[in-house]
């Protein structure tokens, strides 16, 4: 006989599988009844009034219960069940969700299977989404490794889906860096899907973590991946999207950060990468921030006024007075003139050439030999 808590599980993971989720009047049901009587009915489709949109949720699997073995299955792989019960339950992340219009497969999950050994909410408290096309260039494989990389080094877990192109290589970056990433599957916690990214998914889940909405033996399908777009857009503290063609899922997730309030940077590429036209759109239309590293994204989410523009360096030149500057200018890189010759290329008097030579030799910009003048190592730079 199940103990108390092990029947609570197996109602929470046969909850978990009865419906498509996410299913807000199957939230709603257990948030009044509980999850073991919410599944007593269900199974016997004995459901209270005005609960008809449950029954036609939950009718076609509703005999069908297989929770007990999808614990089974998920311990065997390191994994666990997740409910809002649960002390690691990422409310606050997914609380933008709750509030949010649960139209085109909006709304909170029901629970979360999770892999990996970390709290999930530990997980969520300074996240950065990074996504993208799955058909990358390497100029966006290059960024959006040295992204998640950066955002890494920084403690900021990098969350992403877990799929080819940019998301395998932020999750790669973070990886690299020694730094938390976090992956949102479209499909069971028991699935690598990719298949090409077995090796990557295992690596994320031994440093990191992998969820999913979705019980054991659940396949990838396209509408399973547009769900999913919005608990990458819900975790995440901002969304970063570093390709993206002009329809995309990157796309897709993009709108649901701004419909959940997150704010949204966006990578620019070559104006003739059909890769970056999605980035590029977003940034013109004003929806998205020009995002270029981990600073300029930082300030995506730091409330301190903290400034993403990186200063240019001073250089020697800067500050220099009119006649010194163009008596700089006069002289060519690599060759000396004589005074005569820089009083013409200067357009000044020979006198005014000879002070403000004097001058730039005090400031280390140009050398004097054999009675001409040229410029010293870095004079111009």
């Amino acid at each position: 006989m199940s103990t108390p808590d092990e029947a609570e599980r197996r109602a929470w993971a046969y909850l978990s599988a009865v419906a498509e989720p996410p299913c807000a009047p199957l939230i709603a049901l257990v948030a009044r009844h509980g999850a073991v009587e919410t599944a007593r009915m269900v199974k016997a489709q004995s459901l209270p009034a005005g609960h008809a949109a449950v029954r036609t949720a939950t009718a076609a699997r509703a005999a069908v219960d297989r929770g007990a073995a999808d614990l089974d299955t998920a311990a065997r792989l390191g994994a666990r069940l997740v409910t809002r019960d649960d002390d690691e339950w990422p409310a606050w992340s997914l609380l933008a969700l709750d509030t949010a219009s649960t139209a085109a497969r909006g709304g909170t999950p029901l629970a979360l299977w999770v892999r990996g050994a970390r709290p999930l909410e530990s997980f969520t408290q300074s996240a950065i989404g990074v996504v993208g096309a799955r058909a990358s260039s390497s100029y966006g494989d290059h960024v959006a490794g040295r992204l998640g990389g950066d955002l890494a080094a920084q403690g900021w877990t990098v969350v992403s889906g877990g799929a080819y192109g940019i998301d395998g290589a932020a999750h790669r970056g973070a990886l690299g860096a020694g730094g938390p990433t976090l992956a949102v599957l479209a499909c069971g916690i028991d699935r690598d899907y990719p298949a090409g990214h077995h090796r990557l998914l295992a690596e994320i889940a031994s440093h990191g973590l992998l969820i999913t909405e979705y019980p054991p033996g659940t396949t990838a399908a396209k509408h399973r991946f547009l769900t999913r777009n919005r608990l990458v857009a819900a975790l995440s503290g901002a969304l970063v999207v570093v390709e993206a063609g002009r329809r995309s899922g990157a796309a897709n997730t993009a709108a649901w950060a701004r419909h959940l309030g997150r704010p949204l940077g966006a990578v620019p590429g070559p104006v003739t990468s059909a890769t970056s036209v999605g980035c590029h759109q977003m940034i013109a239309d004003g929806d998205a921030a020009l995002v270029f590293d981990a600073a300029s994204v930082l300030a995506l989410v730091e409330v301190d006024g903290h400034d993403s523009h990186v200063p240019a360096p001073p250089r020697p030149t800067d500050g220099l007075p009119p006649a010194q500057f163009e008596v700089l200018e006069a002289l060519p890189a690599r060759a000396g003139r004589t005074v005569d010759e820089i009083a013409v290329a200067a357009a000044r008097p020979a006198d005014e050439v000879r002070v403000a030579l004097a001058m730039l030799e005090v400031r280390g910009l140009v050398e004097t030999a054999a009675g001409t003048w040229r410029l010293a190592r870095g004079g111009r730079s």
